[in-house]
């Protein structure tokens, strides 16, 4: 179904509902995992991705919603400074991609390139998916995600997360058309199912929950440490903006690094997440199964995805629909994370290889290994509000030593075509 400016309305609202349903499993599962509010995460990723629709003058077909990079950290400031200051920190997060998007508008889109070559970002984003790790396996063993309780039995926890990740295997790799698109729904679907068999759904907060609600709103606070915890993090989700602006792009067969600029779309996403923070929703980035979507059904047009931005807002003040969300149980939730934070260390790895970092080389050998070791050992530097600890230790710590040592490489084709 090809999409043009011309069609009729209500295609591009069907369009615009399907776009939302193919990015609705993660986007609820990351607010579901940290303790943030579904329905406001709903209502983040619609007011950000019409945000940066506004700075982008409407001309990218992307939808912004919660960032997986933001997990670790989240979980970490909101345990030791609430969260009231982690939404502080990611509004700061969110300042991160708007003085990248005024770099570049001043050095150049290369900027980005030098600044932050695959080096660097690759071991970061392997941190933060094996860093997860330990959170997915408690959770799929029916524990909480730090493993200091048991909520559901072992045995009967077992029996929920495995079909649940097997079903998302299943669907990811044997699934067709938009199907193979939501495995992570059908794996909650199954999952979902399974817990009402086994008698572990508690349906209270859905029968107390009202029709229409205001979703819980928080306000943020800024704390130095929180912030700190938060800011270095923001370092890797910007390459995976950059990287997502270029796929889509690839498909609609335009250069949005020229037009509307790779500065604006920066600027885009980075508003959004500042946003998302204000109201106590996580940090946007873009999503790779909206990209694909987009590919597979044609549908060109930015204007889905101000409907899919509408659908988000409206849906986060059904108080039933998020509070069915919250009822989710762990086990369901740690299966299928199994997949997805593994994932997410085999793009870091996908990258090294992809553009042939050199790890015989002494100094790329530092890089990864230092990194690598801050931050799934978790290292803390400095004490009180001034400590730096795990992935934003390790996103610090990488950075640095690619500016001090000697040498250094890039990102090749992706960044000649940043400089085309």
């Amino acid at each position: 179904m090809s999409q043009t400016p011309q069609d009729p309305t209500w295609r591009q609202i069907l369009a615009g509902a399907q776009m939302l349903f193919v990015a609705f499993g993660a986007l609820v599962l990351m607010p579901l995992i940290t303790g943030l509010d579904p329905n406001v995460a709903l209502f983040t990723a619609g007011l950000g991705t019409l945000l940066f629709q506004l700075v982008t003058r409407r001309q990218v077909p992307v939808f912004l919603a919660s960032s997986f990079a933001f997990i670790a950290p989240i979980i970490a400031a909101k345990g030791e400074y609430g969260l009231p200051a982690v939404l502080g920190g990611v509004m700061a997060a969110g300042l991160v991609y708007v003085l990248l998007g005024a770099a570049v508008r001043v050095k150049g889109a290369g900027f980005i390139d030098r600044l932050l070559p695959p080096v660097v970002i690759a071991p970061v984003i392997i941190s933060i998916g094996l860093a997860l790790s330990p959170v997915a396996v408690n959770m799929a063993m029916g524990k909480a995600g730090d493993g200091s309780a048991q909520l559901i039995p072992y045995e009967t926890a077992m029996l929920i997360s495995m079909p649940a990740l097997l079903t998302t295997l299943l669907v990811a790799v044997l699934g067709k058309g938009l199907f193979r698109l939501v495995p992570i729904l059908a794996g909650v679907a199954v999952g979902y199912g399974l817990s009402f068999v086994f008698g572990v759904v508690d349906t209270t907060g859905i029968r107390a929950a009202a029709w229409i609600s205001m979703p819980a709103f928080v306000a943020p606070e800024f704390n130095l440490g929180a912030i700190l915890f938060m800011v270095p993090v923001a370092l890797a989700p910007a390459i995976e903006h950059i990287g997502g602006v270029v796929a889509i792009g690839g498909v609609t067969g335009r250069n949005y690094i020229k037009d509307p600029g790779l500065h604006r779309t920066l600027l885009g996403d980075g508003l959004a997440t500042s946003a998302a923070g204000l109201f106590g929703g996580p940090p946007n980035t873009t999503y790779a199964e909206v990209t694909g979507a987009v590919m597979l059904t044609k549908n060109y047009n930015p204007k889905i995805m101000t409907w899919a931005a509408v659908f988000a807002i409206a849906l986060a003040f059904i108080g039933k629909f998020g509070a069915g969300l919250q009822s989710i149980p762990v086990p369901v939730m740690g299966g299928i994370l199994c997949l997805l934070f593994g994932s997410i260390a085999v793009v870091g790895l996908s990258t090294l290889i992809r553009h042939q970092v050199d790890l015989s080389e002494a100094r790329n050998l530092i890089i990864v290994s230092v990194t690598l070791v801050f931050g799934i050992g978790g290292m803390v530097f400095g004490a009180g509000d001034f400590a730096l600890s795990g992935i934003s230790l390790c996103a610090v710590a990488a950075l640095v030593l690619n500016l001090l040592l000697p040498g250094g490489g890039t990102w090749g084709a992706a960044a000649r075509q940043l400089e085309s």
